[in-house]
């Protein structure tokens, strides 16, 4: 597996990563509207857009996109790694550099917004459930983890 920095020419197959995820994994904690709603929110045109404005990171296998993550300031976004290859490990290395990264630019805490379906992969990690926020249908737990 390598990890490395998104490059525009990556949004089509981050959008489908997150796409995939979504509608498989984060479906059977939301219904579905919540999932199409977010799930437009990366379409590749969305995801160039994240590019531009975050440190996006993939992960690749065999040159496959097989998971991204990305950081903004001290905020953890978009963690999400195909429904095929979850429980690989490939998660934890993208929070491995994402706090790395958060790290050399000087950040001593982490920020995520996970999602219900996400808590307990954070949780693993250390971070530790700070406050919930819910928009209609749509459950959001703020969760934090000091930097060591």
């Amino acid at each position: 597996m390598r990890i490395r920095a998104a490059l525009d020419r990556d949004a089509a197959a981050i959008s489908a990563v997150v796409v995939a995820a979504l509608r498989q994994s984060n479906a059977r904690d939301y219904p579905a509207e919540v999932i199409e709603a977010v799930a437009a929110a990366f379409a590749p045109e969305a995801v160039r857009g994240q590019i531009a404005r975050r440190r996006v990171f993939l992960a690749e296998i065999d040159g496959q996109v097989v998971g991204t993550a990305a950081l903004e300031g001290d905020v953890v976004r978009s963690v999400f790694v195909a429904p095929d290859r979850q429980g690989q490990g490939i998660g934890r290395a993208l929070m491995a550099m994402l706090e790395d990264t958060a790290r050399a630019a000087g950040e001593t805490a982490l920020r995520v917004p996970a999602s219900v379906t996400a808590e307990g992969f954070y949780a693993r990690l250390g971070y530790q459930a700070q406050r919930e926020v819910v928009q209609g249908a749509e459950r959001t737990i703020v969760m934090a983890r000091r930097l060591d």
